[in-house]
């Protein structure tokens, strides 16, 4: 069970313990980005959530699993991200999965600095 919903804020703190990570905006919303390349950003629509930038096979692995956490709207039909409920994910699964997003858009440069 989750004892506390994680926020925005926790978001940010453990991505920018990750190399070059640099808090910007995309589309008009906080987002995170590595090399200026984004790879979260909060949704601000009224479904909220979290955005991961994931790559399709993570977000069918992540969507099959069945955790309600998890999901997608038909505007991301087709496109590697996934809507991560914050008031339902663990944090260290979430931990893990952005630290995995960063990967997939750091450059080998910025990778050997982790």
């Amino acid at each position: 069970m989750i004892s506390s919903p994680v926020k925005w804020e926790d978001v940010v703190a453990f991505a920018t313990e990750l190399p070059e990570v640099t808090e910007s905006t995309l589309y008009g919303t906080p987002a995170l980005k590595v090399g200026g390349k984004s790879f979260a950003r909060l949704r601000t629509e009224a479904e909220g959530g979290l955005v991961l930038m994931c790559g399709l096979d993570a977000k069918e692995t992540l969507l099959a699993s069945g955790d309600p956490a998890f999901s997608t709207t038909p505007h991301y039909d087709g496109c590697g991200v996934v809507v991560v409920d914050l008031g339902l994910v663990d944090a260290a699964r979430l931990r893990e999965l952005v630290e995995q997003t960063w990967h997939r858009k750091a450059s080998k440069r910025v990778k050997a600095q982790l």
